[in-house]
């Protein structure tokens, strides 16, 4: 049963700097603004989701999935279901971001899938080699970009079936 718009909640910004140590649905690592506002909506708009966790850059994101910074406080035994990862990000870019993902014991079987704006091959090519699940261009209309996200996080939440993380 999908989760009612009612329950879904957004436990940690980074414009709000709060943490509520709970199950971590998707992590979206999305420096745009307005790029981020309109996944959650969708996300929220399709009811997929309860708990999403936005970053805005890739250093936020190793701090958060690997514990360290400010969120060395963190449960790193809470993973993300699904990481919606962006490619060119202030900091430390998406492909660095997912080579760390990937790369690790405790984090490699998580799902990433990579949200990004990027058609060049070599950004498709790279972001497989590294371990991406999936290589989604991001569409340029809203109703195509909201179906998108819709489609992806009703794939990746409700039929997909990932190991114990």
């Amino acid at each position: 049963m999908p989760p009612s718009r009612s329950s879904f909640r957004l436990i940690y910004d980074h414009k709000y700097k709060t943490m509520d140590n709970t199950d971590i649905e998707i992590l979206l690592v999305e420096d745009n603004k307005n790029d981020a506002e309109l996944t959650i909506r969708a996300l929220r708009k399709g009811d997929v989701t309860n708990n999403i966790v936005h970053l805005k850059d890739g250093a936020s994101a190793l701090d958060f999935l690997f514990g360290k910074g400010e969120f060395s406080a963190r449960n790193t035994n809470l993973k993300p279901k699904l990481i919606l990862l962006d490619l060119k990000m202030p900091k430390v870019d998406g492909l660095e971001v997912l080579r760390s993902i990937k790369s690790n014991e405790l984090t490699k079987k998580i799902p990433v899938v990579v949200l990004t704006s990027s058609r060049e091959n070599p950004d498709v090519e790279t972001a497989y080699s590294l371990g991406a699940n999936s290589y989604i261009v991001k569409p340029v209309d809203f109703e195509s970009f909201t179906q998108s996200i819709c489609d992806l996080g009703l794939y990746w939440m409700q039929l997909n079936q990932s190991p114990i993380l």
